[in-house]
């Protein structure tokens, strides 16, 4: 009997060293099979017709458990993006080189790019946490510092910010929702970490992430695949 070389857990890949590049590469390839369907019947559909397809077969799959890919290796996250990049030129109907791609995905579709969908999706999950809406042992890796016997009179204790452990290997450690949750949130400015409301901290976080993209070195974007 042949041996599988990775296992399928609530439908991520894993392979026996945890990584998530098989996952990336078949997640991709189903994405792109379903853009060029739709490719090819793009211009019998309006683009609200577009946008609903696109994100039932595409955006929905890029979603779903991205925040295992936290502090992932770029090769993984660009394999995502390029995606992201092919998904916006379906939406909008225009082709490879037809105007630039970073107005496209911001202007047009305001779309975060995929290491910001992450990072939108760890702190909702937080902020989930610290208000109730998550089984407790998932909230339980979300301490406050103010609660950490020994760090109740730190500064840090009054800002909203979460205690992290330490990790031993940079590989996989950082790459742990222990880690990776309360991390990302530490990276809010105060004000977002004081929210309370969903809604608001929600939209309120989309605004700081496009701002983060737009201060942050764009040339990163990998290219557009064309299909």
């Amino acid at each position: 009997m042949a041996v599988a070389d990775a296992v399928r857990v609530l439908r991520v890949l894993f392979t026996p060293d945890l990584a998530l590049e098989k996952h990336a590469t078949s997640v991709s390839a189903k994405c792109f099979y379903q853009l060029r369907q739709l490719r090819r019947v793009r211009r019998s559909l309006d683009r609200d017709s577009a946008t609903t397809l696109v994100h039932a077969f595409v955006t929905s799959r890029i979603d779903y458990g991205n925040s295992l890919f936290a502090n992932a290796p770029k090769i993984w996250i660009d394999k995502l993006q390029r995606v992201m990049n092919a998904a916006a030129r379906v939406i909008s109907d225009t082709r490879k080189f037809d105007r630039r791609l970073t107005r496209l995905l911001h202007d047009d579709v305001h779309w975060l790019h995929i290491p910001q969908r992450i990072t939108f999706k760890l702190c909702l999950l937080v902020l989930k946490f610290l208000h109730g809406f998550a089984p407790q042992y998932l909230a339980e890796l979300c301490v406050p510092v103010a609660d950490v016997m020994g760090r109740r009179n730190l500064r840090s204790a009054t800002r909203g910010l979460l205690n992290f452990p330490q990790y031993n290997m940079t590989s996989y450690g950082r790459r742990a929702f222990s880690y990776a949750g309360p991390h990302a949130w530490n990276s809010l400015p105060e004000h977002l970490r004081h929210i309370t409301s969903i809604e608001l901290f929600k939209r309120s976080l989309k605004t700081f992430l496009f701002g983060q993209i737009s201060r942050s070195a764009i040339r990163d974007i990998p290219v557009q695949w064309a299909i």
